[in-house]
């Protein structure tokens, strides 16, 4: 047996080596072995720091999804457009959070409800820039630039989806833009910037330089609506004739308070709105991208183009809901001019028509029978006009629409994954129609349609039943249907306006009022004790 080497050690060797060994099996407290690194202290994000420049943002949403455009003062039971565009402003850090929408001078074009969709709404805002001159700015310590606010490192949302030179790496610099020959660095990516933040129901489309006193609302000079139908089943399909007709009555400067909702806290008193083009037009059903290589929709899908100047409150859905009444014969296409006809003191003349005959001149409607409104979901703003000279849409960083385009990635591969985005949608909802059209087929082998007579039904009768088309498949049922003229009407819209004033909405408005004279009173007397 091999003796240990231990067994000649003497006592004190022994001691020392036992001691030797415990304090190399006892793990040391991990300070001692790695002191912590001192964490540098979070700097709060300096907007002052960067120059801001004024643009517009052409974007579509879609409007099922949401609680409408605009944003709430209360709680809503689903998220708006406007705040869900707004918290990815923020989180790109391209406008303050404190300071809200009236920090960065938020203004929209066409304010759409809850369920209205948009192809190209626009909004114009004051934005960070990644363009602008240097500024001398002074420390604590007395060093120049030492403490300037800038971003250490890129958002993962950003360095993720953008991976380009100049996207983030921003020298601080003074809020004006530079006006100096050197080549200035790319302007931020705006569009790929908010996409990567956004939910796939929103997509940022493109954006514009603007000047400073661009506002989208007031320098639109059309919006442009599409409200999407079909016929409906026979025998009693809308009559395409009976709506053109009817739908050409609209166009050019009339009263629209018949075909609008009041809302008396607006205190409209001029409802007059110019209607540039009222078409209604066959839909034809192509993928994205391939338009023209399409047909028309074996399902009769039309659209009713609307463009105008300015609309009122839920007019174009108004304006559908009539002329669905007229295409299903319970109205004659007269009404429109009846509806249109609201100032006793200068009535509408009769109406020559094609065929050289002649309608009489329709009554005086000073207020508006009740009637339903169109359905919210087939209504699109398709686009929002503006002069060339305003505005100049474009889709990546540069400032000038010639400019070349980054080396690392070409036009057409930024945009690809956004039209794949757009396709795979289109694709998913093609496939939902068509097996919604197969379950439809597969009914009618039991229950089949009825046929279409011969010669056309006449009118619906009054006191008789009748099928109210108001749009997206929704049908109302009446036992009796009576024709607008003939209806019960609403208050006319200078008693509504005059309630409201009397009541407890004029008096919130009174103390609003006061309240936002007082601040800004205060506001001024605190900036001439900092002067």
């Amino acid at each position: 047996m091999v003796r240990s080497t231990y067994a000649e050690w003497s006592r004190e060797d022994l001691i020392a080596r036992i001691e030797l060994l415990e304090r190399q099996a006892t793990p040391q407290p991990k300070s001692e072995i790695n002191p912590p690194r001192r964490s540098k202290p979070h700097k709060q994000f300096d907007f002052s720091s960067y120059p801001r420049r004024k643009i517009a943002l052409k974007f579509s949403y879609s409007g099922w999804e949401y609680n409408g455009l605009a944003i709430q003062g209360e709680p809503t039971p689903l998220p708006t457009v406007e705040g869900v565009l707004l918290e990815a402003l923020a989180e790109a850090r391209l406008i303050d959070p404190a300071t809200g929408m009236e920090g960065c001078g938020w203004s929209r074009c066409g304010r759409t409800d809850r369920g209205v969709s948009a192809a190209g709404q626009v909004v114009s805002l004051w934005v960070r820039s990644a363009i602008g001159e240097k500024s001398s700015q002074i420390s604590e310590s007395g060093e120049a630039g030492s403490s300037v606010t800038r971003i250490d490192e890129p958002s993962e949302v950003e360095s993720n989806y953008l991976d380009l030179p100049g996207d983030l790496d921003f020298t601080p610099i003074d809020t004006q833009l530079s006006s100096s020959t050197t080549p200035s660095p790319p302007e931020l990516r705006y569009v790929n910037i908010l996409n990567g933040i956004l939910p796939p129901s929103i997509t940022v489309l493109a954006w514009s330089p603007v000047s400073p006193t661009f506002d989208a609302r007031f320098s639109c000079q059309y919006r442009h609506y599409k409200y999407f139908f079909t016929l409906g089943a026979a025998p009693r399909a809308l009559s395409l004739d009976l709506m053109r007709d009817a739908a050409q009555r609209l166009v050019g400067e009339h009263d629209f308070r018949n075909f609008c909702k009041i809302d008396p806290s607006k205190q409209i008193e001029n409802f007059k709105r110019r209607i540039l083009r009222a078409e209604i037009d066959p839909v034809e059903i192509f993928p994205p991208g391939e338009e023209g290589r399409g047909e028309e929709s074996e399902g009769g899908l039309y659209v009713l183009n609307l463009v105008g100047t300015a609309f009122l409150w839920h007019q174009v859905r108004h304006i559908m809901a009539v002329l669905m009444l007229v295409g299903a014969r319970l109205e004659a296409p007269s009404i429109v001019d009846a509806l249109l006809n609201v100032d006793p003191a200068n009535p509408l003349p009769g109406r020559i028509l094609p065929d050289s005959t002649s309608e009489p001149a329709p009554p005086v409607l000073d207020s508006k029978p009740r009637y339903e409104m169109a359905d919210a979901l087939p209504l699109v703003l398709w686009d929002c006009g503006y002069s060339d000279a305003d505005v100049q849409w474009r889709t990546g960083p540069d400032d000038s629409q010639d400019a070349p385009s980054p080396p690392t990635l070409t036009a057409a591969e930024q945009a690809a994954p956004l039209f794949y985005r757009q396709h795979a949608a289109w694709t998913r909802d093609f496939i939902t129609a068509a097996i919604s059209g197969l379950f439809a087929r597969a009914t009618s082998r039991f229950y089949p349609p009825p046929v279409s007579p011969a010669v056309p039904l006449d009118p619906p009768q009054r006191g008789t039943p009748a099928r109210v088309a108001l749009g997206a498949g929704t049908v109302r049922y009446v036992a009796r249907y009576i024709p607008l003229l003939q209806r019960e009407r609403g208050e006319k819209a200078e008693v509504v306006n005059e309630k409201w004033r009397a009541g407890d909405g004029g008096k919130k408005r009174l103390e609003k009022n006061a309240r936002k004279a007082l601040e800004k009173r205060q506001k001024a007397l605190e900036t001439a004790t900092e002067v």
